[in-house]
C-alpha cells in the first residue's frame, strides 16, 4: 500500500534540493534538559517557525524563567524574522514548553498533532485534572493530521504522524529538512524510549522505518542529545542516510522483533525524566501552567501510591 504522505514528502524534499529552495536552521541547545530548539526560516520571505521551545524551570523552588526563550526572541528580532508557527513535536516529558510566552512576544500559531487529544485524556485522568481541563486540543491553534500540508512562507511543509514514543508524536518536513522530535537520536546514541503511558515500541519501530524511507540526503534535526560514549560535543543534526546505515538501534537489517526486544529491555533500566511531573502537566495544556487555585497560585500535582 502506497504511503501517500511519504511520497509527497519525498517529492517535496527532492524538489527543494534541486531548486536550492531550502530552509535556514539555527539551533539553541538547553544543557539542563538536553533539548534542541530549532528556529527554521524561509530565506525568501524571512518567515520562521520555532520547533520545541524550552521554558526554564527550577524543580526545587518551582520557579520558572525564560532565559533560553529570550535568546530566541533576541535572535528572531536581530534577524528580522516573522514568526508564523510555533510547532510542538509532542507533549514532552523532560522540559516545559515556552510556546505561550514566545507567542505573546512574537506571534505565530501554535500547532501539534491531532492525537494530542488522546494524550490529554491519558494524563488528564492520571493527574485528576478535573472537568475544567479541556481534553479536545483546544489549547492549541492547529491540530495536524498525518499528511497535513501547510506553508512556512514560500516553503512547503508536510506533517507526519510518528507515534511510539508517545501516541501523538509528529515530524515536520519543512523544505528538505525533517524535524523529528523524540523518535531517533544521533546514530551513535540510538532511539527514544517507548515506555511512557501510551507508548509502544513496535509502533515506534514502524514510525522510524517510515521516516527512514525518506531520501538519504534529507537533513534531520533532533529534539535531544545526550552525548554518546566517546563523544564530547552535543549534536542535533544528521541525515536520513546516516540514520539508516549507522543508527546503533535501528539501522538497516534490524528487524521489528529484534528492535522491540532491545527497546523493551533497555527501557526497563531507565529512570523517569527529572521533570516529568511538571512537564506533562504543563505541556498537555500547550505550555500553560495549571489554572491557579483560590489563592492565586498554580500547583503541580504528584501522584503518590502506597507500598
Amino acid at each position: 500500500m502506497t504511503d501517500a504522505a511519504i511520497v509527497a514528502a519525498t517529492s517535496q524534499i527532492n524538489t527543494c534540493r534541486a531548486t536550492g529552495h531550502v530552509p535556514v536552521v539555527r539551533t539553541f541547545f538547553d544543557d539542563p534538559t538536553f533539548t534542541a530548539t530549532h528556529v527554521v526560516h524561509d530565506p525568501a520571505t524571512m518567515t520562521c517557525a520555532i520547533v520545541d521551545s524550552v521554558m526554564d524551570y527550577d524543580p526545587a523552588s518551582g520557579r520558572t524563567d525564560h532565559n533560553m526563550a529570550q535568546e530566541i526572541v533576541d535572535y528572531v528580532t536581530a534577524e528580522k524574522l516573522k514568526v508564523e508557527w510555533l510547532l510542538e513535536t509532542h507533549v514532552h516529558a523532560d522540559h516545559l514548553s515556552a510556546a505561550p510566552w514566545l507567542q505573546e512576544r512574537l506571534g505565530g500559531k501554535l500547532g501539534i498533532g491531532e492525537s494530542i487529544i488522546r494524550v490529554q485524556d491519558i494524563f488528564g485522568k492520571m493527574f485528576n485534572a478535573g472537568t475544567r481541563f479541556a481534553r479536545d486540543g483546544s489549547q492549541f491553534d492547529c491540530l495536524f493530521g498525518d499528511g497535513a500540508r501547510f506553508m512556512l512562507g514560500s516553503l512547503p511543509v508536510i506533517a507526519l504522524h510518528v507515534p511510539g514514543h508517545t501516541p501523538a508524536d509528529m515530524a515536520y518536513v519543512i523544505g528538505d529538512a525533517a524535524f523529528i522530535g523524540d523518535t531517533l537520536f544521533m546514530p551513535d546514541y540510538g532511539t527514544a524510549r517507548a515506555d511512557f503511558p501510551g507508548g509502544d515500541a513496535r509502533m515506534l519501530y514502524q514510525s522510524i522505518r517510515r521516516l527512514l524511507s525518506l531520501p538519504d540526503e534529507t537533513r534531520v534535526f533532533l529534539c535531544h542529545d545526550y552525548k554518546a560514549p566517546g563523544r564530547d560535543e552535543y549534536a542535533w543534526e544528521t541525515t536520513i542516510g546516516a540514520e539508516r546505515h549507522d543508527n546503533i538501534h535501528v539501522h538497516d537489517g534490524v528487524d521489528e522483533d529484534t528492535f522491540v526486544k532491545m527497546r523493551t529491555a533497555r527501557d526497563a533500566t531507565l529512570s523517569l525524566p527529572n521533570l516529568i511531573m511538571p512537564s506533562v502537566q504543563v505541556n498537555m495544556r500547550a505550555g500553560h501552567l495549571p489554572e491557579p487555585e483560590d489563592n492565586g497560585v498554580s500547583y503541580i500535582k504528584i501522584p503518590v501510591s502506597g507500598s
